[in-house]
């Protein structure tokens, strides 16, 4: 498994990408406001890693750097960017491995003619691209303009780029400490990757080797839906992250497993009724941390009916949730796994979302998918190219004008 074409597991570009980010970070810290351009893998992983590791951003009198992500098509928003942000306070970083997203690049030309108006000498300074490194428009826009960038490497799809620079540009922006998220990633691998590890029986032990088996097994026997249920709070949008990783890369030949993020305990309150006494066709992946923040303790007088809060604290009543959900489930007949992360810190996210990739790619195997590649999503994106004018895909068209007829 030490194969380049696996760099989310040996990250051989570690040394190189440190080097690089370390000397950029004073310049990308001079900025108030980042305004990152991505979709997909491109940006539900940086969203991730905000949410969890950077909330000050939603809370009254933040004070800055800000973060923001534009990941879809919405013009609104856009133009809520170029209206209330100041130029001169704000790098745009458009991310893109093809350097060809449409939506990506469509964003691009916009934020680039909003800087240019504004710094028609400068603008080029307020842009950092990330994109491969010998191809693509992106690319050549970087060479044509000086604009500082970035490569994501080669045989790494989005939705395993987060330890790239795609995820490492906005946390050393937001100040996290980004070298932990790495070092924990390599070192939940390393019996995978590792020359003098990766024997056979190192992958056996491997807990995705355990965690892949399992959910292959579950798939066999029909059950076709994986919830991922996260117990820790501010991990919630871990969950859209881990939902790609799982669809895109299993959902292939009429094979896979539905995913299905949901937060604790929020979700109890909503999705957990069809989790328990819905049809029978869905596992459970629970993620928890049993030693986040206590919290305040409940008052001596609570009400008597409530007595047996005293002495507890608010987190007593998330780790009891979680036991709860997890007895439920299992009492229910709904196959369970935990996963347990000793503490909700960068390095512990590392570890988590390297096992997660690193399960998904076993997964695949084990499955006989390709766990790699994407192929179905890229027919939508060739009928939106033919519905806006391209005449590049004649077939696409036809498909489009059935379609309308």
């Amino acid at each position: 498994m030490a194969s380049g074409k696996l760099p989310f597991l040996n990250l051989p570009f570690r040394s190189s990408l440190t080097a690089r980010l370390k000397a950029l970070t004073p310049q990308l810290r001079r900025f108030k406001h980042m305004v990152v351009l991505g979709i997909g893998g491109s940006a539900l992983g940086t969203r991730a890693l905000q949410k969890a590791f950077f909330p000050q951003q939603d809370l009254p009198n933040h004070q800055g750097p800000w973060l923001w992500i534009l990941d879809n098509v919405d013009a609104d928003v856009l133009e809520a960017q170029m209206s209330t942000l100041n130029p001169e306070e704000t790098i745009v970083v458009p991310v893109s491995k093809s350097g060809g997203t449409i939506e990506t690049l469509a964003q691009y030309f916009f934020m680039k003619a909003w800087l240019q108006r504004a710094l028609p000498n400068t603008w080029h300074e307020h842009m950092l691209l990330v994109t491969d490194e010998k191809k693509g428009y992106l690319r050549e826009e970087a060479d044509r303009h000086n604009i500082v960038s970035l490569p994501v490497p080669d045989h790494l799809g989005g939705r395993y780029s987060v330890l790239s620079a795609v995820g490492l540009v906005p946390a050393a922006f937001m100040g996290l400490p980004w070298e932990d998220f790495l070092e924990g990633a390599a070192s939940v691998n390393a019996p995978l990757v590792n020359d003098e590890l990766g024997k056979p029986e190192n992958l056996r032990n491997h807990p995705a080797w355990a965690l892949a088996n399992w959910c292959f097994e579950l798939s066999r026997h029909d059950y076709n839906q994986l919830i991922f249920f996260t117990y820790i709070p501010s991990w919630a949008s871990f969950g859209q992250w881990f939902g790609q990783l799982w669809a895109e890369s299993l959902g292939k030949n009429g094979k896979g497993t539905m995913p299905l993020p949901a937060v604790g305990v929020t979700d109890q309150h909503s999705l957990q009724q069809m989790f328990l006494d819905g049809p029978a066709d869905k596992g459970c992946s629970q993620l928890h941390c049993p030693n986040l923040s206590k919290g305040p303790q409940f008052p001596d007088d609570v009400p008597d009916s409530w007595e047996w809060l005293r002495g507890k604290t608010f987190g007593d009543l998330l780790n009891a949730e979680t036991l709860g959900s997890a007895a439920a489930l299992v009492h229910n007949g709904v196959p369970l796994t935990r996963l347990e992360a000793a503490e909700s810190s960068m390095r512990a996210a590392g570890e988590v979302m390297g096992l997660l990739m690193a399960t998904t790619v076993l997964t695949g195997w084990l499955m006989n998918i390709n766990p790699l590649d994407q192929p179905a999503v890229e027919l939508g994106k060739r009928l939106a190219y033919s519905r806006l004018g391209s005449s590049s895909y004649p077939e696409e068209a036809a498909i489009l004008k059935a379609f309308l007829d």
